[in-house]
């Protein structure tokens, strides 16, 4: 039998869509990168599998920090596709077909593993894969060779890792489920609504039901108004555990009187805080930022999404597509509120 060949892949995106890049290095061995103008970050990911198991022979032992890549063989999310004709669970298109379906055949025809390692998490050669794929995406150039470059190498190009990056890919304990969705202009005002109620009576029932599946299940939210604290209500009436993830202090600022009575109820109960930014925004525009590198810390920190979305409004659209994007459309359940009776 032929010796398994170690190879670990990587992919990375400057904006999302944005130009990008991959790469995959086999420890003390060969490697490659390579680059994309225009792409998602996911595609990178799948990219890099895919070249590698083109380029290398015989078994092959595939370590990727990406779950989309990982949890689609470890979860046999294919054999669904090919039972649906390439459609996924909500019978629609799969995302990024002309890269997974050449990787399913491979994957069915060849001995291969794949196996999920945290990223930047301390693993050598994790981390040199990760930074030739930011390389190759920030520079549009790929390279290859026979003898891998070390960090040192790869900081000249003023790639490496840095500490702030470590942090802010920590990893929220447990199975984390992240909740969004409308605001409560959709659920139909800022006061206990019969569709707010049905939305935290259905979220209560996902929840609970996927307690039963992972007994270190924990919810995450933003707690902004709406889903958000809806979700909150429905894992504590679930007694399931919930993070709060702020992306700042005093959101609840500008909030009516009974709104910041029941988010400080809220945070005092949740089973941990964290905020993302020591200070509150001066302007608009800065606050709007501070969600967005919120949004995406969240898409980087947990393991699957409930989206609450009537399939039309645009705001809660694009957070919806980002998250299929970053954890796979199977990972993202999605509920309309005007299906709920």
């Amino acid at each position: 039998m032929a010796d398994v060949t170690t190879v670990y892949t990587d992919g990375a995106c400057s904006g999302n869509p944005g130009p990008g890049g991959w790469a995959w290095v086999v420890p003390d061995g060969s490697y490659a990168s390579g680059a994309e103008a225009a792409t998602t970050n996911q595609r990178m990911e799948l990219k890099a599998a895919l070249d590698a198991i083109e380029t290398l022979e015989g078994p092959l032992d595939i370590i990727s920090d990406s779950t989309y890549v990982v949890n689609c063989f470890r979860d046999r999310w294919w054999e669904g596709w090919l039972k649906r004709d390439w459609t996924n669970s909500q019978k629609k298109p799969v995302a990024n077909r002309d890269l997974w379906e050449p990787l399913v055949n491979l994957y069915r025809t060849r001995q291969m593993t794949f196996t999920w390692v945290k990223g930047h998490s301390g693993d050598k050669w994790n981390d040199i894969a990760d930074q030739l794929a930011v390389a190759a995406a920030q520079q549009q150039q790929g390279r290859s060779g026979t003898t891998p470059p070390d960090l040192a190498e790869l900081a000249m190009y003023g790639d490496a890792p840095s500490a702030g990056a470590a942090q802010d890919q920590k990893k929220i304990a447990g199975r984390a489920v992240l909740v969004v969705g409308h605001r409560p202009p959709e659920l139909g005002g800022y006061g206990e609504t019969l569709m707010a109620a049905a939305v935290r009576s259905r979220l209560e029932a996902v929840i609970s039901a996927k307690a039963v599946l992972h007994d270190d299940l924990v919810v995450v939210t933003g707690l902004n108004l709406g889903t958000e604290t809806l979700a909150a209500e429905a894992a504590a009436a679930a007694k399931v555990p919930y993070v709060v993830v702020l992306a700042h202090p005093g959101q609840d600022g500008p909030w009516p009187s009974e709104s910041k009575r029941r988010f400080s109820r809220l945070l005092d109960n949740a089973h941990e805080v964290v905020t993302l930014q020591r200070q509150t925004p001066e302007t608009k525009q800065k606050i709007g930022g501070s969600y967005r590198r919120r949004d995406g810390w969240l898409r980087r920190n947990v393991d699957e999404a409930i989206a609450v979305w009537d399939g039309k409004e645009e705001f809660v659209g694009r957070n919806v597509r980002s998250l299929q994007d970053a954890l796979g459309e199977e990972n993202v359940w999605v509920i309309d509120p005007n299906e709920l009776g």
